[in-house]
């Protein structure tokens, strides 16, 4: 049997099959300064920001295997391409729960710096596509996203391999090992994949699931206006939602 695909070979999949198709797309019908923005990243474009996420991560942070890099946001294009940075360096990946700090993570990456009080390392997001800083204060020796993430080098070379045993993914009780946390392809998964789902953990293995079967995400944060969600689903050619 052929060893299970860890998210960083997955991710080299895509992008050696089709590096300018569409993998994810997102639509923002939430209030407030994202509202109204559509972004699309193709398997290239993802990967981009991987690099630079792992790279930060590894370089700045001294995440790896063994690591816990705790992920404190809300479902969104930004949210994918650090989960899929933290495995690229051979982390866990764990999902922050209602009433969490950093307490046990060694990075926690979050657009709330008030929710990494107690980790070794924080990383603020500021969710807006073309920010050039927080939106909010960044607490000292905390990492302001916006500003040093494009600083960072566009190829990652992992300097450590994770275990297939070693936890891929902790999300509440849930765990799954690096062995198991990238669905085979052909389980129901692949095609053009919709989503509203406000839970991180699930947009994580919704995207997993869809990118080991050669499809893609699309993700519509908030609610969109009347009429709005069909045609929208129809001009993106969805297949499936999930």
């Amino acid at each position: 049997m052929a060893p299970a695909r860890t998210p960083a070979a997955l991710l080299a999949g895509l992008v050696a099959a089709d590096p300018g198709r569409p993998r994810v797309t997102v639509y923002d019908d939430t209030d407030g300064p994202t509202a109204g923005e559509r972004v699309e990243l193709s398997a290239r474009v993802l990967a981009n920001w991987v690099a630079k996420a792992g790279n930060l991560l590894q370089d700045e942070l001294d995440a790896g295997p063994g690591s816990v890099v705790r992920l404190a946001l809300p479902p969104h294009w930004r949210t994918l391409y650090w989960a899929l940075a933290a495995w690229s360096v051979g982390a866990c990946v764990e999902v922050a729960r209602p009433g969490d700090d950093g307490h046990g993570a060694d990075v926690v990456v979050t657009d709330d710096p008030a929710r990494g009080g107690g980790a070794e390392h924080l990383v603020v997001v500021t969710l807006a596509a073309l920010a050039r800083a927080a939106a909010v204060e960044v607490p000292g020796g905390a990492v302001d996203e916006a500003r040093d993430l494009a600083t960072h080098g566009d190829v990652l070379v992992a300097l450590d391999e994770p275990d297939p045993a070693d936890p891929a993914l902790r999300d509440g009780a849930d765990v799954l090992a690096y062995a198991e946390v990238v669905p085979a392809a052909g389980d129901g998964t692949g095609g053009r994949v919709h989503t509203q789902t406000t839970d991180t953990g699930e947009l994580l293995r919704l995207a997993l699931a869809a990118w080991a079967g050669d499809g893609s995400l699309v993700l519509t944060r908030g609610t969109p206006g009347p009429g709005t969600r069909a045609a929208r689903l129809a001009s993106e050619g969805v297949t499936r939602e999930a």
